[in-house]
């Protein structure tokens, strides 16, 4: 069932079973409030396992680009069109968030970006490969994020 995150009333509906809810929602509900504030979409997200489309696009363009397979439970989905972009998402059980943005047009921005919630260590399957900037976040406390642009076609 759909799930318009809310950004102003956080909340771990749906993030439960993680062992680090409180920062992973924290970490949507920052998601939520840029697409507001940006485009005015309604950052809304599916159990994972109602939307495998969306898992599906997301895991084979981290296995293609990357040879990266995530070993964490995905919780979340959600798959959006704004501003000419084609924007998913997947939440983990882990705490991580992985993000697809990738231009229609050929030419446009297209990268895999990797978000960590307060608490959460780097997974094995990035830590190698990856270093992390940090963020202040007023709904996330710290965010760590690293990314890496998108060279085939999908």
């Amino acid at each position: 069932m759909p799930y318009a995150v809310d950004f102003v009333n956080v909340s771990t509906v749906g993030l439960e079973s993680s062992p680090v809810a409180e920062a992973l929602a924290g970490l949507r509900a920052n998601e939520a409030r840029y697409y507001r504030n940006k485009y005015d979409h309604v950052f809304t997200v599916t159990a994972a396992d109602e939307a495998p489309e969306v898992l599906a696009w997301v895991h084979r363009v981290l296995a293609e680009e990357r040879d990266i397979v995530i070993s964490s439970r995905p919780l979340e989905v959600t798959s959006f069109e704004v501003d000419g972009l084609r924007m998913a998402y997947v939440f983990y059980e882990s705490g991580l968030a992985v993000n697809v943005m990738y231009g229609v047009e050929e030419g446009k921005k297209r990268a895999v970006g990797f978000k960590l919630s307060q608490g959460m260590e780097v997974p094995e399957e990035l830590a190698t490969r990856f270093k992390f900037a940090r963020q202040k976040s007023k709904l996330a406390g710290e965010i760590r994020g690293s990314f890496f642009v998108i060279k085939g076609e999908y």
